[in-house]
């Protein structure tokens, strides 16, 4: 992991137990497996705890590593790190992905119920005014409830935000081309088309992991068919959007963005996301931030728990796994 990063994700009582269950020096953080203080601990390495900023493991840090035998990821996707090369070898890998799936829902509940209650509009018309007014009649067609909500997308995430969403007045749509009818119904959803789906949420927010296959599935075509002053929120990744289209429907007032990735991140000093009215830019920090790190850090340390006991992982993460992951 990125030596920045281990001092964050750590809190005294996780750190404690990591120590006490394995070997382990926590002043050892490595982001390169070429250093002599790398190559030593691999040597005698079984386990690997790995977060953001974790350097391939490739054929060649695996042959550095003969006894190696789990990689534990204290973050989300595995497919930065974790090589073809891992699979051969038989590596076990598992991942705190469901932990850090956590406070992006949480995120994105929050976004989609301030979208519906249209408060980036109340709060600069209140600002403008600042007088009586009436509000019932100037947002007789704002709140939350009846709206519908589309979800692109029966990700980890994407299922918890329908979970988190089911016990609004809302009607939850959902696209994806792994789910049928019935399992959308038991998720509480109706599965429907992304072209139906855009063209009738109030708000779509996208949980859809990045492949060839996804590149601009929202593009200029979609984004036309959303309905005057819906929003779309991305907490996915930035390349999902056809992001020139996007800015050019921003632009011109017709739809609202919340959106935490970007395509680059970070954004040039010039894009005019940064200072539109109608939209909320946040810097990829949907997921864990802060505290928040110590709960996928924990969800480390039980793993190797598990692990120390002869137990399979509580997350085991597959080939399979990491070709639909984000």
């Amino acid at each position: 992991m990125h030596p920045d990063i281990a001092p964050r994700l750590l809190d005294a009582d996780t750190l404690a137990r990591l120590t006490a269950l394995a070997d382990l020096d926590p002043a050892l953080v490595v982001d390169d497996f070429s250093t002599p203080a790398a190559a030593a601990a691999l040597r005698e390495a079984e386990v690997i705890v790995s977060c953001w900023g974790c350097p391939p493991l490739d054929a060649t840090a695996l042959a550095a590593a003969p006894r190696l035998r789990a990689v534990i990821h204290a973050a989300g996707s595995v497919k930065h790190h974790i090589t073809e090369a891992c699979w051969e070898r038989g590596i076990e890998v598992t991942s705190a992905a469901w932990a850090n799936a956590l406070p992006v829902a949480e995120y994105t509940v929050a976004a989609v119920l301030s979208a519906n209650k249209r408060l980036l509009q109340l709060r600069a018309d209140y600002r403008r005014l600042r007088a009586p007014y009436d509000w019932q009649a100037g947002y007789a067609g704002a709140g939350n409830y009846r709206r519908t909500v589309g979800i692109v997308g029966a990700s980890r995430i994407g299922r918890r935000v329908l979970e988190l969403l089911g016990p609004y007045d809302l009607r939850l749509l959902l696209h994806d081309p792994y789910v049928d009818a019935a399992e959308a119904a038991l998720l509480g959803a109706r599965s429907v088309s992304l072209d139906e789906l855009c063209a009738t949420a109030d708000v779509v927010s996208v949980h859809a992991p990045e492949l060839p296959a996804t590149h601009h599935m929202i593009d200029g075509r979609r984004l036309a068919l959303m309905t005057d002053g819906a929003t779309l929120v991305n907490t996915s990744r930035g390349s999902l959007i056809d992001q020139d289209a996007l800015v050019a429907e921003l632009t011109t007032g017709r739809l609202n963005a919340v959106l935490d990735v970007t395509v680059p991140e970070v954004l040039p000093p010039d894009s005019p996301l940064y200072d539109l009215p109608n939209v909320v830019l946040t810097p990829h920090v949907a997921g864990s931030l802060g505290g928040e790190l110590h709960r996928m850090a924990a969800a480390a340390a039980d793993e190797l728990a598990r692990w120390t006991l002869g137990l399979p992982f509580a997350h085991p993460v597959g080939p399979g796994d990491v070709d639909r992951s984000a």
